[in-house]
């Protein structure tokens, strides 16, 4: 798993009809992306470290082009 600042870590719950959760990596602690992440969640606004585990997966953020 790797991740860059900006992009999205949901957390699929492992309980049927639960939601997941998500949030934004706000802090990438190792140069080649992977984790772990400070994440801030979008339900609480909390921000904490993560190290995400196979039930979770990061959704790239939208990149602008460099044009």
């Amino acid at each position: 798993m790797h991740a860059a600042v900006g992009d999205r870590l949901v957390v699929h719950s492992p309980h049927v009809g639960a939601r997941e959760r998500e949030g934004v990596v706000v802090e990438v602690r190792h140069a080649d992306g992977s984790p772990p992440y400070v994440v801030r969640w979008s339900d609480t606004d909390h921000e904490s470290l993560v190290y995400p585990g196979p039930d979770a997966e990061v959704r790239p953020a939208r990149r602008q082009d460099a044009s």
